[in-house]
């Protein structure tokens, strides 16, 4: 009685010596090792780098703004009656007094419904032009982390084009040996191939 023997691949198979591997499969799985390094190393590397360089930036950011006591001019308006909104902010035009003493008119994000004369808190860069609200440290953290994981998904995604692309080229090249090879065999054992 004959028993069957299951015949278990390695997952090395393409290093292994085997009559039927080709160059290409050698060089297609020293490419695989690659990206999985470039991914395993280079990922983690720039996702690191990409959140260390934006909470410097936002914390940068945050330490350029200040933040100003400004009145609001005129009432603000109804967002439905025209006017940009956020949420429950709309565009107002305030008046306030620069670092260098200079009183300054701009528009703003103002809250809803506010009146004219009321004060309000705006921002201001170094200049003393107003400027958006910096982010507070808990966002900066939370975008920080976004754009780190997009950095290793950017790299993750490069590495994985450029092995499909060397894939494609392999497999026709291989494609193109198993033809020749076919048409050696024909000719060896004597018919013509068409």
């Amino acid at each position: 009685m004959r028993t069957s023997r299951t015949v278990r691949r390695s997952r090395l198979w393409r290093w292994r010596r085997n009559p039927l591997r080709r160059r290409e499969d050698v060089l297609e799985a020293w490419i695989l090792l690659a990206v999985w390094l470039v991914v395993a190393v280079a990922g983690p590397v720039a996702g690191v780098l990409s959140a260390r360089a934006t909470v410097d930036s936002l914390a940068q950011r945050r330490a350029e703004r200040q933040a100003v006591t400004a009145t609001l001019v005129r009432d603000a308006s109804d967002p439905f009656t025209g006017g940009g909104t956020v949420g429950d902010r709309v565009v107002g035009t305030v008046r306030w007094t620069a670092r260098d003493g200079a009183a300054r008119t701009g528009e703003t994000q103002v809250p809803t419904g506010a009146k004219a004369g009321e004060e309000v808190i705006v921002w201001t860069d170094r200049q003393g032009r107003l400027a958006p609200e910096p982010q507070s440290p808990g966002e900066a953290d939370i975008e920080a982390a976004f754009m780190g994981a997009a950095s290793f998904a950017a790299v993750a995604a490069a590495a994985a084009a450029g092995f499909y692309g060397a894939h494609v080229v392999l497999e026709r090249r291989r494609g193109r040996a198993w033809d020749e090879d076919w048409q050696k065999a024909d000719s060896q054992w004597g018919r013509a191939t068409s």
